[in-house]
């Protein structure tokens, strides 16, 4: 005898409502109350990041640190040095201590010849002009130095030394003085040699415009 439609549908109800026959099943499991979740993998790059942030921060923190303390022992020490220079011995009012060499010249007088214009006019006659226009100029600043007590430093310029002699010496002095300076720049800066007349002329006159006379005996 064949079933009906009623029967059949009836049938597959029964299936359909046996929990062993489901395609899916829902299986209950017990869990601690607020348990936590374990992190994802993206979570856990993301708290790295930040763990390794923090620990840059930290060392960057310790070099900041090291740097700030230097710059400030550098300026303490500044601090100090210019204390020391403001309120430390000062030289009395007037007191020249004179350079021994201007700009790589030695113009100590023991490393001059006593006669500075024989001596280079004897080299400007060897054929050695360079060297006699350099002692000329090395015996001029010498003797602005160390006899008329004219204060030009180990860094004053030809310029310098022409504007401190016209401050600190006569006319006459000065005239010559302007000359042998304009004859040794024209020559070391420019490359022009002066004649021999101008050379003898200079040589000849040291002595007379640079040289301080003897005091009287008392």
């Amino acid at each position: 005898m064949p079933f009906s439609q009623a029967q059949i549908a009836e049938a597959l109800a029964k299936v359909k409502a046996d929990p062993n026959l489901a395609t899916e099943r829902t299986i209950r499991s017990l869990e601690w109350a607020n348990q936590p979740k374990p992190p994802s993998h993206h979570m856990s790059q993301w708290l790295e990041w930040i763990a390794e942030l923090f620990q840059w921060l930290a060392q960057s923190a310790r070099v900041l640190i090291w740097v700030a303390a230097g710059l400030l022992a550098a300026l303490l020490a500044l601090y100090i040095v210019r204390l020391v220079r403001a309120h430390g011995p000062h030289r009395e009012k007037g007191e020249f201590v004179a350079p021994s060499f201007v700009r790589d010249l030695d113009i100590r007088p023991e490393s001059l010849p006593t006669d500075i214009g024989a001596a280079a006019l004897a080299l400007w006659e060897r054929g050695e002009h360079r060297a006699a226009l350099a002692l000329l100029y090395r015996g001029l600043l010498s003797r602005l130095v160390h006899a008329h007590r004219v204060p030009i430093l180990d860094s004053s310029t030809e310029g310098d030394c022409l504007e401190l002699t016209a401050r600190h010496l006569n006319s006459d002095r000065t005239v010559y003085v302007e000359r042998l300076v304009k004859t040794w720049q024209r020559a070391i800066y420019g490359g022009q040699d002066p004649e021999t007349p101008a050379v003898a002329a200079l040589c000849s006159e040291f002595a007379p415009a640079l040289n301080v006379p003897a005091e009287p005996a008392s």
